[in-house]
Order: C-alpha cells, then sequence, then structure tokens
C-alpha cells in the first residue's frame, strides 16, 4: 500500500496530516505506518501458506534495518521472528516483547558474551559465519551444558547486481563461508559437542530487484544439501535471507507474493517442498513504511547550484551521503501554481557530502515542511549525533491517530556518561 498521499492539498500518513505531526513533534521526525508494515508482512505470511493451509515460511524481520521497540512490537504481534546480528539487538527483540526463540542470531563478529546470551534465551538458531566460530560457539555451549543449534552461511558467489556496500554474497566479501570448504565445516560440526546442525543459510545481498540471483543462488544452495543428507547429515530447514528490494525511484522489484512464490516453487521443482524455509526481509517489510520530515530553513541561490538547506541532515539520514542514494522528497503542502526551481537538498551539517538530494524541481519557500520518502529501513537506525546534533523524534501512524514512540533526543542526552578531566 502507499500509507503517504496527497488528501486536501496536503500529504497524509494514513489518516494523519504531516503538519499535524510537524507542529506536535517538531522536525525533523521519522514518520511511519503501522497499517504498511502489516500490509508487507501478511503479503509474505500468505505467500507461504501452503495448499493446506499451513506456514511453509516463516519471516525474520532483519532488525538491523528498523530496530524502533514499536515497530519491532508490530511485527512481533502479527508473529514474526527476527534476524539480529549483536546481543544488544537481542535485548531489543526481549523489550519489545518477541520470542527469542523465534530469533535467528547472523553476523560475522559474535563475542562469546553474545553467544551466552542468546544461548541463556534458547535462540531458534546462529547463522554461523566461519570455521573459527563454528568452534567458539560449541565450546561455549558446551561449557554451559546446552548445544547451539546452527546454520551454516553459504557465500555461494553469486552477484545479486546491487550497490557494492550492500553485495554479501560474493567470494571478495567478509559473509559467509566460502562454497568450497561449507561441506568440510559441516563435516566438523557434526562432530562437535556443543553443536547440532539445524539448517542451512544465504544472503547475496540488500535492494535486489530481480529473483534470478535467488534462484542461482538456491540452486547452489541445494547441491549442498543434496550432496550433506546424502552424507547422513540432515538439514532441517532453508533460510534463504533478505535482500528483497524496494522503489524508491524508478525501481521495478517483484512484489512480495510473486517473490516469495517464485523461490517455493522451484523449491518444490527441484524436490524439496517439504522443507520449512525462513525469510529474513527487512527493507521490504519497512522501508516504504517510513518518511523523514524535515522544513525547509532557508533556499541559497548560488553561482553554480541552489540549495533548499533543510533541518534533516546526513547524521538524520545516512543513505545519500553513503551510498549515493535516492529518496524521492515531496512538499507536504504543494505550491500548486508556484514556479519550481531545481535544488540540491542540504542539511546544516558541516560536510560536503552532507545533502539529502541532488537537482530536485521543486516549488519551496522557507518554513515549508518537506517529505524524504522511502525513509524507514536504514535511516534511524543508522543514525547519529555528529555535529553534536540530538537524534530525530520517531512517530508510529495507526489510522487516524499518531504515537510518539522516541522522543526527540536533548543535547543533555547525548553528554551523559561524559566528563571533564579534574
Amino acid at each position: 500500500m502507499n500509507a503517504f498521499q496527497l488528501k486536501n492539498g496536503e500529504l497524509h500518513a494514513e489518516g494523519v496530516p504531516l503538519s499535524a505531526i510537524a507542529q506536535q513533534c517538531g522536525t525533523p521526525t521519522y514518520v511511519y505506518s503501522r497499517a504498511a508494515m502489516t500490509e508487507a508482512y501478511q503479503a509474505y505470511a500468505d505467500a507461504g501458506r501452503r495448499a493446506d493451509g499451513s506456514a511453509a515460511t516463516q519471516v525474520q524481520f532483519a532488525m538491523k534495518s528498523n530496530s524502533s521497540l514499536a515497530v519491532l512490537n508490530v511485527f512481533a504481534r502479527l508473529g514474526a521472528g527476527f534476524d539480529i546480528v549483536s546481543g544488544g539487538e537481542l535485548e531489543r527483540v526481549l523489550a519489545a516483547g518477541g520470542d527469542p526463540r523465534k530469533v535467528v542470531f547472523s553476523g560475522v563478529g559474535k563475542s562469546e558474551t553474545e553467544m551466552r546470551l542468546a544461548l541463556s534465551h534458547d535462540v531458534a538458531c546462529f547463522n554461523v559465519e566461519s570455521i573459527p566460530e563454528l568452534h567458539r560457539l560449541s565450546a561455549v555451549a558446551a561449557a554451559m551444558g546446552k548445544r547451539a543449534r546452527v546454520s551454516l552461511r553459504v557465500n555461494p558467489d553469486v552477484d545479486a547486481g546491487t550497490h557494492p556496500y550492500i553485495s554479501t554474497g560474493l567470494k571478495n566479501n567478509k559473509f559467509g563461508i566460502a562454497f568450497e570448504q561449507v561441506l568440510g565445516a559441516y563435516r566438523a560440526a557434526a562432530t562437535l559437542p556443543g553443536i547440532d546442525i539445524a539448517g542451512i543459510d544465504c544472503h547475496i545481498g540488500s535492494q535486489i530487484t530481480q529473483v534470478t540471483p535467488y534462484l542461482d543462488a538456491l540452486d547452489k544452495v541445494l547441491e549442498l544439501v543434496e550432496r550433506l543428507e546424502s552424507e547422513g547429515i540432515k538439514i532441517h530447514h532453508l533460510d534463504l535471507g533478505g535482500g528483497l528490494g524496494i522503489t524508491y525511484d524508478d525501481e521495478t522489484p517483484p512484489q512480495i507474493g510473486e517473490f516469495v512464490s517464485a523461490l517455493l516453487v522451484h523449491l518444490t521443482h527441484r524436490g524439496h517442498g517439504h522443507r520449512q524455509v525462513l525469510f529474513e526481509p527487512g527493507r521490504s517489510l519497512v522501508g516504504n513504511a517510513g518518511l523523514l520530515l524535515t522544513k525547509v530553513e532557508f533556499l541559497k541561490p548560488g553561482a553554480a547550484k541552489n540549495f533548499c538547506i533543510v533541518d534533516a541532515a546526513m547524521n538524520d539520514l545516512a543513505r545519500p551521503a553513503m551510498y549515493e542514494a535516492y529518496h524521492g522528497i515531496r512538499p507536504v503542502k504543494p505550491h500548486i501554481d508556484a514556479k519550481a526551481d531545481v535544488y540540491d537538498v542540504v542539511g546544516p551539517v558541516c560536510e560536503s557530502g552532507d545533502w539529502l538530494g541532488r537537482d530536485r524541481s521543486l516549488a519551496v519557500a522557507d518554513g515549508d515542511l518537506l517529505a524524504i520518502m522511502s525513509a524507514g529501513a536504514y535511516g534511524f537506525v543508522m543514525s547519529s549525533n555528529y555535529n553534536t546534533r540530538p537524534r530525530a523524534a520517531e512517530v508510529m501512524v495507526d489510522g487516524d491517530r499518531f504515537h510518539v514512540i522516541h522522543d526527540r533526543e536533548m543535547v543533555a542526552d547525548l553528554m551523559r556518561g561524559e566528563r571533564v578531566l579534574p
């Protein structure tokens, strides 16, 4: 669904005018739609049902995309599990009411402390990303009198066709175990005292807009599954990762239902339709369910460029500076008859890389509100306090109501815990 639409000449989030949120909460503020998140989750859940109504799939929300407690709580209520990459993220799942037994723990650098925390809460599975990690996990689990359920993350050397910084399945990426080493790693895992083999995992990247790379990776994973089971090593589930893209500008990724169905049909065709499948979506659940609301501070004509200076910045939304990512920018109250000019939309941070949009045609004036679209994923969660800027507020819209789910930080919050020298 498109939760953000013009009504009576003003951009709304569901039934709430964005100007009402700005008036009560100030700017910059992240605004999320509960309905949009719910609809995206249901698309995964519905497409993952067998003919008899049973669930062939389990959704593990990749919370690195958005770890706000209210967002996690929405998905926990819907029945989601969670894909985590740190002990801190596990603590957030618990605080949001999530079930730790529906958590998979990914990430290349799990510490012993994090392993103990996860084992103490009986997480569903560890996605192990290296052979040294496998041995460390076995030793930690055995010392606790436990056995850790694991999937080994396979690096299939498949090009996802996405930005290099968010590609994870090539042989030069840090993630996963090299395809040629996986069989040996599983054989070793089968002998370790603190390990129970549960499944196999693969993740090839983020913001992927075609199904073909997934199918290529899946075929390589199934080759391994068939080889492992011929040796008596049972694989109970397939974790196919996340990474499905969204529309930021003119991308045309497959619909969630089409994507899930294509993978399940392929599994059935290969004789693996009986297996439980885990998906780890993040961006496709929350990306277009959120926006960043900001205010125009100044319009600054220049010799080569015109600048629209807003109160949001790269510390609030890092993706443009980090990835040169595109986000749509819409006036909250469009000036229908006003002349548009071309602007770079920039923030107050003291960096030339502090921009949110380049060469945008906008009819705007000082004090206008703008909506930076598609900001629900990798937005607030990647924000910082650079230039001693307090982080934005967060709001969840639910029909014709909205709830402040994260208060705006104050400068005093930033300095808490600091000391000057005696």
